[in-house]
């Protein structure tokens, strides 16, 4: 249902609605308790009708809620009231980095260090365990000076079989869409190829869905799109993005992270979001390459033992020797 200014859930009074998705709705809100405005999200009245669902959703947001970064929106606590249950988070100011792109491209000096705030958070995340599964530029806001938040952390995976009554058309995230193998969440042109198919998801999906993001940023156009979902699930699973559109002036480095990140197969993917950090502060500091870091691809230096590079000078002289010897038989022969 939607909730009009002056509405109160328990200590929070309504002051506008923020918008609105398969996830549910979410409003800007007073709490009238410690005087701070905080993003309420009031969850799907047919998701909210559903016990077994919203005792999952209570425990993944108790996880949810541990996340302390500052790259990540908090969640405050979650607020049940009669007709309306909602988390209660922290609100953040400012464009979120869609509104961005829809301007174009973001040069790479003011994408990397927005890229790197991500991946800061995500490393943050993924070391406690807890993958987004959502990742796109509507969950990723921009407060003063670019300062990065990450929204809706883990919300997909504490949201999964959300009923089928949401309209997927009025919003770009899949709540729900049945398959033999299971259920598809997120957001199609964002998932990874295991998530478009329904299979089991571990960090590496984020990896993935931050590779499309930092590709984004810096083209302007999506890495994966068609004129329906259908179609960007094929694109997902089978194309790869048009490489030519990345600007000339794109370090290697970043080249090489994105085609890391875009790999089909999460065993051929960057295996860690950490790594991406570090190859995108060594781009932005202009360091060379470290060996030892997963990030470089080193072209292996094979050591040739001196015997063995002195070998062929060895074999010259033997047959210089031999020839000299032949030469000295033959004109000794003939002058006799």
């Amino acid at each position: 249902m939607a909730l009009t200014p002056g509405t109160k859930l328990g200590a929070y009074e309504i002051v506008s609605a923020l918008g609105a998705g398969g996830m549910g709705e979410v409003y800007r809100a007073r709490d009238t308790k410690l005087g701070r405005d905080v993003a309420l999200k009031v969850l799907p009245a047919a998701f909210a009708q559903d016990p077994e669902r919203m005792a999952r959703f209570r425990r993944e947001a108790q996880m949810l809620a541990s996340l302390n970064h500052p790259n990540i929106g908090s969640i405050y606590g979650f607020e049940d009231s009669p007709g309306a249950h909602a988390l209660v988070m922290e609100l953040v100011e400012g464009p979120n980095l869609a509104d961005r792109i829809k301007n174009g491209a973001i040069p790479a000096d003011e994408a990397l260090p927005i890229a790197k705030q991500i991946a800061e958070g995500l490393e943050y995340a993924h070391d406690r365990g807890i993958v987004h599964r959502d990742l796109k530029p509507a969950n990723i806001n921009l407060a003063g000076n670019d300062a990065v938040k990450i929204l809706d952390f883990g919300l997909a995976k504490a949201l999964e079989g959300d009923p089928a009554s949401v309209d997927v058309s009025s919003s770009p995230t899949i709540s729900r869409m049945a398959t033999q193998a299971g259920i598809i969440l997120g957001t199609a042109a964002y998932m990874a190829p295991e998530q478009a198919k329904g299979k089991s998801v571990d960090r590496r999906a984020d990896i993935w869905s931050f590779g499309c993001v930092l590709y984004e940023m810096l083209t302007g156009k999506m890495a994966f799109s068609g004129e329906t979902v259908t179609d960007t699930l094929a694109a997902v699973i089978r194309a790869e993005p048009e490489w030519s559109a990345l600007p000339a002036a794109t370090p290697a480095r970043i080249r090489e992270l994105l085609q890391r990140c875009l790999k089909k197969d999460p065993k051929q993917r960057l295996q860690a979001i950490g790594d991406a950090r570090i190859a995108i502060e060594d781009s932005v500091s202009g360091a060379a390459p470290d060996s030892s870091s997963s990030t470089a691809l080193p072209i292996p230096q094979i050591s040739i033992p001196g015997w063995r590079r002195a070998l062929p000078w060895g074999v010259a002289g033997v047959a210089i020797a031999a020839l000299l010897t032949t030469l000295t038989i033959f004109w000794g022969s003939t002058r006799s």
